[in-house]
């Protein structure tokens, strides 16, 4: 039987290991930068979320096959002659697509533990977010999540909280996880397109 949550897992662990990759890339990191910084941008979130709800083993040891994509992934993204030429603007729609995908789904897990709905939505913004944060950290930039400039954790956010409200009033878990995971997509995207923002600079006199 077709799982769709772990097809969804695989997806988002691809995307936000080619968010990472590009930006090691960038910095002209080494094979096993590269790897690094992949594996920590993919699985990072997932891991924080498991170590905060004690839930073991962590996810990605039980499914072994994921840091073995992602090892695979390095090796082509390390000797891939046009992978150094990529700008780190490229990351921004796969970054979004593991933002959506895994604040859904870890939102989606702490429900499933028997948390609230506000513990399970700060549950989802540390699995979408943090991965991200330490590839930012550790490549020398500024989380989105802690940028004046970037709409990021408010999106995962509000899309943990539209899934919520969708699964209690449609009574459908695909219906109310697809909502929400286009929603921080979509939302995401559009804000980086133009320029929203939660907070304005102010011009000075």
């Amino acid at each position: 039987m077709f799982d769709i949550i772990y097809a969804l897992e695989m997806i988002g662990i691809v995307a936000f290991a080619i968010s990472g990759m590009i930006v090691a890339r960038s910095k002209n990191m080494d094979p096993v930068g590269v790897f690094a910084i992949g594996f920590i941008t993919a699985l990072g979130g997932g891991t924080l979320r498991d170590l905060m709800m004690d839930n073991h083993p962590l996810y990605w040891i039980k499914h072994q096959e994921q840091p073995i994509l992602i090892l695979g992934m390095a090796v082509v993204f390390s000797y891939w002659s046009r992978a150094h030429s990529l700008k780190e603007s490229r990351i921004v729609f796969p970054d979004a697509i593991g933002l959506g995908i895994f604040s859904i789904l870890g939102a989606q897990l702490a429900l499933d533990l028997g948390h609230s709905w506000f513990i399970a939505s700060m549950l989802g913004v540390m699995t979408g977010t943090f991965g991200g944060a330490l590839r930012d950290t550790l490549c020398n930039e500024v989380p989105f999540i802690f940028r004046k400039d970037q709409i990021y954790a408010s999106i995962s956010f509000a899309g943990c909280w539209l899934y919520f409200v969708c699964q209690w009033l449609l009574e459908s878990e695909t219906t109310a996880l697809t909502i929400g995971l286009l929603f921080i997509v979509l939302v995401r995207m559009l804000a980086v397109r133009f320029d929203i923002r939660l907070q304005r600079d102010q011009a000075h006199n």
